[in-house]
């Protein structure tokens, strides 16, 4: 039966990951600066459109790998 505890306590912790990645997508397109800071690439030509916001990936990485190491501290 423990086995069944285990994959039990896996799937409610994955639910609660993918609730609050959820909750967090719905907020991020509420924040004003988030895909248009100045280090964002974007190109518009006339049937073309490329995006790639380089300057809001590295922010991200920044604040989850601060928000890991804390709460990954025993």
């Amino acid at each position: 039966m423990s086995g069944f505890e285990g994959l039990a306590k896996l799937l409610i912790i994955f639910g609660v990951v993918l609730a609050l990645l959820g909750g967090l997508l719905l907020v991020v397109g509420k924040i004003p600066f988030i895909g248009r800071l100045p280090g964002d690439i974007y190109i518009q030509r006339e049937n073309f459109t490329f995006y790639f916001p380089l300057a809001t990936s590295l922010l991200i990485s920044i604040l989850l790998t601060l928000l890991f190491s804390l709460f990954s501290r025993r």
